[in-house]
């Protein structure tokens, strides 16, 4: 057994040594594998590397390419008109139906004022506007009636004109009668006088009776009488001439003061109508607003928002314009951003963009630009800048660009955004 043993030891050793004496060859076939393997592997690096900087290059330029498209700046806000909810009308608040931070929608009830008052005053209100039709219809009746009037004045003067001229001309003609009778009774006289001219020496002869004599003087007596009574008839026949000339005079006046007078009467009382209408029109004014200061007793919401710096409690007493509460606007929406003025060459209203709010996480909405602004953010300051006297530096100016949102309504169900919150817009100008 220990030569066996120191057989196989013997055998392990010889084995050991014959690996030895072989393993060097090995090593150099692998030295000669690595040499010729070398340049292939720094080939196949070189190959890498190049594709990996022309893949850099391509996306670098892709990058500045499609960044030529856009336009953006981190320098925008949210903004929104924010209502001042105030009291048209004097009175006492009886109801408050909103707290601080509620959102409320538009035309949603916010306070109520006690219109008792209000209510009495549109009663008398409607109460003279009654009264004002009343009057309105009696004024519109009485035109018709005075025009009627006006037309009957007109043809009876027209009338009274015509029977005064025949009066008149009766009158002529009836003096005309009478001074042929004055002529007549003065022909009688003169035959009477003549006839005792010729009877009184004949009676002192007795040639004729007494009695004949007598008769003759009687007679010129009574023709004498017959003169003077016909000059008498033609002095009163004259003047019922004069008095129905007068009275022509009378009837032509009265005509023309109708002609002249009935169209004014007419235009007086349409006047009247008028002024009746117009009262009624003023009343129906004062009606009407009595009913509005009525409903500005029910304050409400005048947009959907969020109601903020409220000021109004139960029994506060209101005076007209004095503040109650501010309303955020969560619909009526726009973003404001301040583009450099490098920024806007290629820039112009109508432009798509993409909004991404930051405080939703970079959620994005759609919309258009739709003004851009007159002047820089520096020119529209306080205290714009004065650059005419010492040293300057350029400073790249900022303009406003207004920004309107167009998927506000489908994409912001929830009213997630609110004035104030940061955006970034980009702006596709290309």
């Amino acid at each position: 057994m220990p030569d066996q043993e120191h057989q196989n030891r013997d055998g392990q050793a010889a084995g050991t040594s014959g690996t030895d004496h072989i393993q060097p060859r090995e090593d150099a076939g692998i030295d000669r594998n690595d040499e010729e393997m070398q340049p292939e592997k720094s080939s196949r690096r070189k190959f890498i590397v190049i594709a990996v900087l022309i893949f850099l290059i391509v996306g670098a330029c892709l990058f500045y390419w499609h960044s030529t498209f856009t336009e953006d700046t981190d320098d925008a806000q949210i903004d929104g008109n924010l209502y001042q909810v105030s009291s048209r009308v004097t009175g006492q608040v009886i109801k408050v139906y909103v707290d601080d931070n509620q959102q409320v929608q538009a035309g949603q009830l916010l306070a109520e004022i006690d219109p008792k008052d209000y209510q009495v005053a549109l009663e008398q209100a409607l109460a003279n506007l009654a009264s004002a039709k009343a009057a309105a219809i009696q004024a519109n009746v009485n035109v018709p009636i005075t025009s009627t009037s006006v037309r009957t004045t007109l043809s009876t003067t027209g009338s009274d004109v015509q029977g005064a001229m025949a009066a008149v001309a009766q009158a002529q003609k009836q003096e005309q009668a009478s001074e042929a009778r004055v002529d007549q009774a003065k022909a009688n006289a003169l035959k009477a006088k003549l006839d005792v001219d010729r009877y009184t020496p004949l009676v002192q002869k007795d040639v004729i009776s007494k009695q004949q004599f007598d008769a003759a003087v009687a007679q010129a007596s009574g023709t004498s009488a017959a003169v003077i009574e016909a000059q008498a008839d033609v002095i009163a026949r004259r003047e019922a001439v004069r008095e129905a000339q007068q009275r022509l005079e009378q009837s032509k006046f009265q005509a023309s003061e109708s002609r002249t007078n009935g169209p004014q009467q007419v235009r007086v009382q349409e006047a009247k109508a008028n002024a009746a209408q117009a009262e009624v029109q003023q009343a129906q004014a004062k009606v009407d607003q009595a009913r509005l200061n009525l409903s500005y007793t029910h304050i409400t919401a005048p947009a959907t928002g969020i109601v903020n710096k409220k000021n109004v409690q139960v029994g506060s007493n209101l005076s007209i314009g004095q503040d109650l509460l501010t309303i955020i606007p969560l619909t009526d929406l726009w973003v404001t951003a301040n583009f450099k003025e490098t920024q806007i060459q290629h820039m112009h209203p109508g432009q798509t963009v993409k909004i991404e709010v930051d405080a939703l996480g970079g959620r994005k909405f759609d919309g258009k630009v739709t003004q851009i602004g007159g002047a820089t953010g520096s020119k529209l300051s306080l205290f714009p800048p004065e650059n005419a006297t010492g040293n300057y530096v350029k400073v790249v100016q900022r303009i406003p660009v207004r920004i309107d949102f167009t998927d506000l309504q489908k994409e912001n169900g929830d009213y997630a955004l609110r004035p104030g919150f940061s955006v970034t817009p980009y702006v596709s100008v290309k």
